[in-house]
């Protein structure tokens, strides 16, 4: 039967309705979200979230100007997070989450510049089980950061007197000491890196000083402490304070595919920063992750700011800032598990061994896995694993498609997931103002770490460890160019001999016939150094270290162990002192002059 004109126009009308077309606009004002209310917008923008599910390629998008969000209306979620805290640190692992992105398909949100500002310890953002989600145009701050800082403006024996950020809140207890507060916390267990006058950022024990010390204000975020005569800090000097505790962090992206972030701000981040664990194909692409220039604070993270564990297939990132942590900018890692019980021919017993890292499932059927010789750091066999169950939340029960290795040793033989293991592109960073690491990665898979810029970071600016009795985070790579950088004044703080470039697997057994990592390239960096040694390498094969450019304040160090096939040619810089023990075929050739 055929449907008159003016019916079928209804129809259609009806169909469109029922069923929104691919890329509808849905605005958050839409659902009561206003900005510069400084009420809390938190149940509204949850709401707008929430739509957009039954709108697969929707656009959500915010006015500009400033968001308040505070926990009451947040989504509260138990999630078990990589590096994070241990059974008797936070116990109660539930996620407090004004924005949670969940099960949705092809959603961008553009922020138009808007400030989302919360209010409280609180996981911001949840990208969780998603596909192609991308956040844009963005900027996450803190009312009242979860930090502390204090710089001194007066230094005299016995007497110091310190601006306190207006950022910081504080008050003084009726023994006369200082306390640090917040909304809905207080800091006790404090950790505490100055920021010195020449730059660096160094671990410090001068709040062991002053958290005991006698306090007066003398006006309102200026005070005196009377302090031994001995203890003279320098003028000008800020001291960075957290809480060591990571209840909570700066954003998650879980179990999820496609995840971009594109032009996001990101202005402090408690406990852990950006995670992304067991998620696909990730993109961040200008991301400033650092104070706003104009809050005067310097602090921006109290731990690392991308945290990458499990992931698979892509990551690229691309023309982002990093300045004010107190741990890493980037770690890439998967997690090694120890065979504690072998449960059958084909099944073990796995536990998670560190004890930040647990409560989640590290395999899925399907997932090619290693088994590792945590003395050697060395690859063994692989299998694949065809069942895994969590017998608690530290162990869990995989059944594999081939009977379990006789080689492996109960109590110390480690899995690695070679699945869950991506390829990584690091390009345009700007790294300063850190005291650990620029860039950890420890993948199997190809890394490119090329046009960065590494300034002043307190340990290597880049680290590639492989690691089964520490961390627990994964093996050795096997395709790694650091190419084109720039590395100026890192590894002051000392950590794995105080070189930029550190390849140090936690293997015991070194033998330079079987290095664990391999084919590592540095090529065309320019390196600036004050005596500190360029490159540290244990256990590494097929490593080049060629045309690049050292700028040293003496002979340029090199420090190798149980290295293979170690070529260093091709360099301007002085005469280098090469330091070798245990290696096989290590040529350096004349270096042309600077």
């Amino acid at each position: 039967m055929k449907l008159s004109l003016v019916a079928a126009t209804l129809f259609l009308a009806a169909t469109a309705q029922a069923a929104p077309a691919v890329g509808d606009t849905i605005r958050v004002a839409d659902f009561g979200v206003r900005p510069g209310t400084y009420r809390n917008m938190t149940p509204q923008l949850q709401a707008a979230i929430d739509s957009c599910r039954a709108h697969p390629g929707a656009v959500l998008l915010f006015e500009p100007g400033r968001y308040d969000l505070w926990q009451e209306g947040a989504v509260r979620k138990e999630i078990y997070i990589s590096n994070t805290s241990s059974e008797t640190e936070a116990p109660d692992k539930t996620k407090v989450i004004p924005l949670h992105f969940y099960n949705l398909d092809g959603l961008t949100v553009v922020g138009n510049g808007a400030t989302l500002m919360m209010h409280g310890l609180m996981t911001p953002i949840a990208i969780d089980s998603c596909l192609n989600v991308t956040l844009s145009d963005l900027t996450i701050d803190y009312e009242r950061p979860a930090a502390s800082e204090l710089t001194y403006t007066e230094v005299a024996p016995g007497r110091v007197v310190v601006r306190v950020h207006p950022d910081t809140r504080y008050d003084i207890s009726p023994a006369g000491r200082l306390r640090l507060i917040g909304e809905g916390w207080a800091s006790e267990r404090i950790h505490c890196i100055k920021l010195h006058n020449n730059g660096h950022f160094r671990y410090s024990n001068d709040w062991g000083v002053l958290a005991s010390a006698p306090v007066k204000e003398i006006e309102p975020h200026l005070l005196e402490f009377t302090v031994p005569e001995d203890f003279t800090p320098a003028v000008g000097e800020t001291l960075t304070l957290r809480d060591i505790i990571r209840y909570q962090v700066g954003m998650l992206n879980l179990c999820s595919s496609g995840t971009t972030l594109r032009d996001v701000r990101v202005r402090f981040m408690h406990g852990l920063g950006i995670v992304s664990q067991y998620s696909r194909d990730i993109t961040m692409e200008r991301v400033d992750c650092r104070p706003d220039e104009h809050s005067g604070r310097k602090l921006a993270s109290s731990a690392d700011f991308m945290h990458f564990s499990g992931c698979s297939g892509h990551i690229e990132i691309t023309q982002c800032n990093y300045a004010g942590a107190q741990d890493d900018a980037i770690n890439v890692h998967g997690t090694n598990l120890r065979a504690v019980e072998q449960l059958g021919s084909k099944a073990l017993r796995l536990r998670f061994m560190h004890h930040q890292t647990y409560g989640f499932l590290a395999y899925q059927p399907g997932d090619t896995v290693a088994f590792v010789n945590p003395h050697t750091m060395l690859r063994t066999d692989t299998a694949v694993v065809a069942s895994v169950a969590m017998a608690d939340r530290r162990n869990l029960d995989v059944t594999f498609d081939r009977p379990v290795p006789r080689s492996i040793e109960i109590g110390a033989t480690c899995v690695e997931n070679l699945t869950a293991t991506p390829t990584l592109h690091v390009a345009g960073c700007t790294f300063t103002r850190q005291s650990t690491r620029g860039i950890l990665a420890s993948t199997p898979r190809s890394v490119v770490i090329e046009h960065n810029r590494f300034d002043r970071l307190g340990m290597a600016a880049i680290l590639i460890e492989g690691d089964a009795e520490g961390w627990y985070e994964s093996g050795p790579v096997t395709n790694v160019v650091i190419r084109d950088n720039e590395f100026i004044d890192c590894g002051y703080a000392g950590a794995t001999h105080g070189a930029t470039i550190a390849l140090n697997p936690s293997n015991t057994v070194i033998d330079p016939r079987y290095p664990v990592h391999e084919n590592v390239r540095i090529t065309g960096n320019r390196f600036i150094t004050s005596g500190r040694p360029v490159l540290f390498a244990k256990s590494t094969g097929n490593l080049l270290f060629m045309g690049n450019t050292v700028e040293s304040a003496s002979a340029p160090k090199f420090l190798l162990n149980g290295c293979r096939d170690v070529t260093i040619t091709g360099n301007r810089m002085p005469a280098p002192q090469v330091e070798e023990r245990d290696c096989l075929s290590v040529p350096v050739e004349e270096s042309a002059a600077r």
